[in-house]
């Protein structure tokens, strides 16, 4: 006779999830794709069923998570189709970025992205394969978002590429944001004017220039306005061509911040926005500007969104550790902090 406990195991591993998007007949032919191609692709990627019923996309898998990764892919695929008639591959790409495996790098996967020869850091070069998807995403595309913890190189990449189009002369001048958002202190009693008190905000930032340039040469480029480093809020009214601008900490912007930063961009510029979804120090019930910007601008030519994590941690190996158990402790209601 069966045991008890293995009916409840038998039910379990036979659990399914499904989820609908409804889209036109047409919409929907050209998401699948000629012969089914793109269809294919997202299902090498998300490990679920699907079928199309007249007007109605049909998705069935055996984890919530696949299920509803695979519902936001054919969404954004179907207004894609709708808005522009056509599905092409940089598009189907694009969508399935946020939601593809990311697998360890290689050393054959680093060596079509190549090194970044910064002094006095040396060599920078990509440690995982999110860490290369980022930097790839960084010089094929105008705005990118990426979202990671601690520890994963957002910051550190960015600020690497930045040097590079400089040099390059990509760009003639960097400007590194942050919004000045306390994380739990109080610093309106620090001494100082106003540049002084948001210093330690600013901070990051100067120590990632101070690893890759003498300090000298940042000292150079401050004064002669090639590099600046500012606060979220000094941004406002400005319009900045040939720039490259990084806003890191972004989870700690509003909506109207997050749109009052990305509408600087000027003819040849070029932004990334990076920060952690996961230390939010917005007050409770606010939207965070990060989260809000990589769903409402999804799919929109020019952009890129990246999500690194855990695997993507290349600072001591207990931050790896420290994250994790944070992770598993965190409120699904609110980030930790």
């Amino acid at each position: 006779m069966t045991a008890p406990h293995k009916v409840s195991e038998i039910l379990t591993e036979h659990t399914e999830y499904t989820a609908r998007v409804s889209s036109t007949i047409d919409a929907i032919r050209l998401v699948f794709g000629l012969q089914d191609a793109n269809l294919r692709k997202i299902q090498d990627v998300l490990p679920v069923r699907v079928v199309s019923v007249e007007n109605e996309i049909r998705i069935t898998g055996n984890t919530e998570k696949a299920v509803d990764e695979a519902r936001q892919v054919f969404e954004e695929l179907c207004q894609i189709a709708s808005r522009r008639r056509q599905i092409s591959d940089r598009d189907l790409d694009r969508v399935l970025a946020p939601v593809t495996p990311i697998p360890k790098m290689t050393a054959e996967d680093a060596e079509p992205l190549g090194e970044l020869q910064i002094r006095p850091a040396g060599i920078v070069s990509p440690k995982t394969q999110g860490q290369a998807r980022y930097m790839n995403a960084i010089r094929d595309s105008d705005l990118v978002f990426c979202s990671g913890p601690a520890g994963s190189g957002k910051t550190y990449l960015a600020v690497a590429l930045a040097l590079e189009a400089l040099k390059a002369e990509q760009v003639r001048k960097l400007v590194l944001v942050r919004p000045a958002v306390e994380a739990g202190e109080k610093l309106g009693f620090l001494p100082g004017d106003l540049l002084a008190k948001v210093n330690p905000f600013l901070r990051p930032l100067l120590d990632a220039l101070r690893d890759m340039l003498d300090y000298d040469q940042v000292q150079r480029y401050m004064e002669h306005d090639v590099i600046e480093i500012v606060p979220l809020a000094f941004m406002r009214g400005r319009t900045l061509n040939e720039t490259f601008m990084i806003l890191d900490e972004a989870q700690n912007t509003t909506v109207t911040q997050m749109k009052m930063f990305l509408t600087r961009m000027g003819t040849g510029s070029k932004i990334v926005v990076t920060g952690d979804q996961t230390q939010n120090d917005l007050p409770p019930h606010v939207t965070s500007g990060l989260n809000d910007a990589m769903k409402r601008l999804r799919g929109i030519p020019g952009t890129s969104a990246v999500k690194l994590d855990g695997r993507d941690i290349v600072r001591h190996r207990l931050v790896r550790e420290i994250v994790k158990a944070y992770d598993i402790g965190s409120s699904p209601n609110r980030s930790s902090e």
